[in-house]
Protein backbone atom coordinates (compact mmCIF):
# COMPACT_ATOMS: atom_id res chain seq x y z
CA UNK A 1 0.00 0.00 0.00
CA UNK A 2 1.35 3.56 -0.87
CA UNK A 3 2.25 5.83 1.32
CA UNK A 4 -1.02 8.22 0.06
CA UNK A 5 -3.35 5.06 0.41
CA UNK A 6 -2.64 4.86 4.14
CA UNK A 7 -2.93 8.51 4.39
CA UNK A 8 -6.52 8.16 2.11
CA UNK A 9 -7.79 5.00 4.68
CA UNK A 10 -6.05 7.02 7.74
CA UNK A 11 -8.90 10.06 6.75
CA UNK A 12 -11.54 7.91 6.06
CA UNK A 13 -11.39 6.41 9.37
CA UNK A 14 -10.68 9.61 11.34
CA UNK A 15 -14.22 11.11 9.12
CA UNK A 16 -15.82 7.75 10.17
CA UNK A 17 -15.01 8.01 13.88
CA UNK A 18 -16.14 12.01 14.23
CA UNK A 19 -18.81 11.50 12.33
CA UNK A 20 -20.02 8.04 14.31
CA UNK A 21 -19.67 10.02 17.16
CA UNK A 22 -21.73 13.03 16.06
CA UNK A 23 -24.39 10.53 14.37
CA UNK A 24 -24.30 8.24 17.76
CA UNK A 25 -25.34 11.82 19.64
CA UNK A 26 -28.41 12.84 17.05
CA UNK A 27 -29.99 9.54 17.32
CA UNK A 28 -29.46 8.85 21.12
CA UNK A 29 -31.35 12.79 21.44
CA UNK A 30 -33.59 11.52 19.09
CA UNK A 31 -34.66 8.39 21.67
CA UNK A 32 -32.73 5.73 19.16
CA UNK A 33 -32.90 2.20 20.37
CA UNK A 34 -29.52 0.55 19.88
CA UNK A 35 -31.39 -1.86 17.51
CA UNK A 36 -33.12 1.08 15.62
CA UNK A 37 -29.24 2.55 15.16
CA UNK A 38 -28.45 -0.99 13.81
CA UNK A 39 -31.07 -0.85 11.32
CA UNK A 40 -30.75 2.91 10.41
CA UNK A 41 -26.80 2.54 9.89
CA UNK A 42 -26.65 -0.86 8.57
CA UNK A 43 -23.84 -2.05 11.38
CA UNK A 44 -24.14 -5.22 13.42
CA UNK A 45 -24.83 -6.00 17.07
CA UNK A 46 -21.03 -5.95 17.64
CA UNK A 47 -20.08 -3.34 15.78
CA UNK A 48 -22.62 -1.18 17.36
CA UNK A 49 -20.86 -1.99 20.89
CA UNK A 50 -17.57 -1.53 19.77
CA UNK A 51 -18.17 1.71 17.99
CA UNK A 52 -19.89 3.11 20.98
CA UNK A 53 -17.30 2.78 23.05
CA UNK A 54 -13.98 3.82 20.09
CA UNK A 55 -16.11 5.50 17.56
CA UNK A 56 -12.41 6.51 16.09
CA UNK A 57 -12.02 2.36 14.84
CA UNK A 58 -14.73 2.58 12.93
CA UNK A 59 -14.09 1.33 9.63
CA UNK A 60 -17.32 2.37 7.67
CA UNK A 61 -18.15 1.29 4.20
CA UNK A 62 -19.38 4.18 1.15
CA UNK A 63 -22.74 3.21 2.02
CA UNK A 64 -22.55 3.75 6.05
CA UNK A 65 -20.39 7.09 5.63
CA UNK A 66 -23.67 8.71 3.02
CA UNK A 67 -26.31 7.29 6.03
CA UNK A 68 -24.27 9.70 8.09
CA UNK A 69 -24.29 12.52 5.78
CA UNK A 70 -27.98 12.12 5.75
CA UNK A 71 -28.66 12.18 9.71
CA UNK A 72 -26.50 14.51 10.08
CA UNK A 73 -28.04 16.62 7.21
CA UNK A 74 -31.57 15.82 8.62
CA UNK A 75 -30.21 17.33 11.86
CA UNK A 76 -29.14 20.37 10.29
CA UNK A 77 -32.58 20.98 8.68
CA UNK A 78 -34.64 20.79 11.65
CA UNK A 79 -32.47 23.03 13.98
CA UNK A 80 -32.93 25.78 10.75
CA UNK A 81 -36.96 24.49 10.90
CA UNK A 82 -37.19 24.96 14.80
CA UNK A 83 -36.05 27.13 17.53
CA UNK A 84 -36.69 25.18 20.59
CA UNK A 85 -34.29 22.14 21.24
CA UNK A 86 -37.22 20.16 22.17
CA UNK A 87 -39.17 20.49 18.64
CA UNK A 88 -35.26 19.96 16.93
CA UNK A 89 -34.88 16.84 18.77
CA UNK A 90 -38.77 15.72 19.37
CA UNK A 91 -39.40 15.90 15.63
CA UNK A 92 -38.40 12.31 14.59
CA UNK A 93 -40.44 10.68 17.24
CA UNK A 94 -43.76 12.48 16.09
CA UNK A 95 -46.20 10.74 14.32
CA UNK A 96 -46.75 12.99 10.75
CA UNK A 97 -49.79 12.68 8.88
CA UNK A 98 -47.94 13.95 5.28
CA UNK A 99 -48.83 11.23 2.59
CA UNK A 100 -45.34 9.99 2.85
CA UNK A 101 -45.18 9.28 6.34
CA UNK A 102 -48.98 8.14 6.72
CA UNK A 103 -49.30 8.17 10.45
CA UNK A 104 -46.21 7.24 11.31
CA UNK A 105 -43.20 9.31 12.57
CA UNK A 106 -39.77 10.06 10.37
CA UNK A 107 -37.79 7.52 13.17
CA UNK A 108 -40.19 4.90 12.38
CA UNK A 109 -39.86 5.15 8.63
CA UNK A 110 -35.89 5.49 8.78
CA UNK A 111 -35.66 2.73 11.46
CA UNK A 112 -36.34 0.36 8.57
CA UNK A 113 -33.08 0.36 7.29
CA UNK A 114 -33.66 1.11 3.97
CA UNK A 115 -31.55 3.81 2.42
CA UNK A 116 -34.52 4.92 0.17
CA UNK A 117 -36.56 5.49 3.36
CA UNK A 118 -33.54 7.70 4.68
CA UNK A 119 -33.14 9.65 1.18
CA UNK A 120 -37.02 10.72 1.50
CA UNK A 121 -37.49 11.68 4.84
CA UNK A 122 -34.37 13.66 4.49
CA UNK A 123 -36.01 15.45 1.27
CA UNK A 124 -39.07 15.76 3.00
CA UNK A 125 -37.79 17.35 6.00
CA UNK A 126 -35.51 19.51 3.49
CA UNK A 127 -38.45 21.44 1.79
CA UNK A 128 -39.82 22.17 5.30
CA UNK A 129 -37.05 24.16 5.34
CA UNK A 130 -37.46 25.59 2.11
CA UNK A 131 -35.22 23.27 0.05
CA UNK A 132 -35.91 22.81 -3.26
CA UNK A 133 -36.35 19.07 -4.60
Amino acid sequence: MSNAQKLATVEKNNVSGVGLKTVFNILDRWGCTPEQVQKILQISRPAYYKYRKAPDQASLTHDQIERLSYLVNIHGCLRMIFENPKNVYGFMALKNDNPYFNGKSPLEIISTGQFAALYETFRRIDVLRGGLW
